[in-house]
């Protein structure tokens, strides 16, 4: 199976326990650790997907997360590197919604703690949270 998506150079491993709380309506049907590894790709294909998404509207390869280096300054002036999640969509055929807005193809929108996602015309809420150093 071809992948839709190649990893970026600046592509990095979570420094923070993030996770995405699956919603089915008002139920929390699933925890996703999305801290182990640097890209996770969602969508219904089985044998490739990191994220299994079942719904019809939803592409074999519907999205990707990708966590990156951001250089941000500091209070002092500094640049200093971040590490935070992005969701790309993969010219998927019914989109990805961050926040309840259809986001473009191929391009980077970086998530937030709390941001919803959604893929296709699923009734699933994907929220992302991330834990506190001190929370184990």
């Amino acid at each position: 199976i071809a992948l839709k998506h190649v990893e970026p150079p600046n592509a990095a491993l979570p420094n923070k326990r993030w996770r995405i709380y699956v919603f089915k309506e008002e139920e929390i049907i699933s925890t996703l650790h999305i801290h182990r590894q640097s890209c996770f790709l969602i969508g219904r294909e089985s044998r490739v997907a990191d994220i299994r998404t079942d719904h019809v509207s939803c592409s074999k390869q519907h999205a990707v997360i990708q966590f990156k280096y951001k250089g941000k300054t500091d209070e002092a002036g500094n640049t200093v590197a971040e590490i935070c999640p992005y969701i790309l969509d993969l010219n998927s055929s019914n989109g990805t919604f961050l926040n309840k807005k259809k986001i473009e193809s191929r391009r980077y929108y970086e998530l937030l703690p709390q941001d919803l996602l959604n893929f296709g015309s699923s009734s699933r809420d994907y929220v992302l949270l991330v834990t506190k150093d001190d929370e184990k």
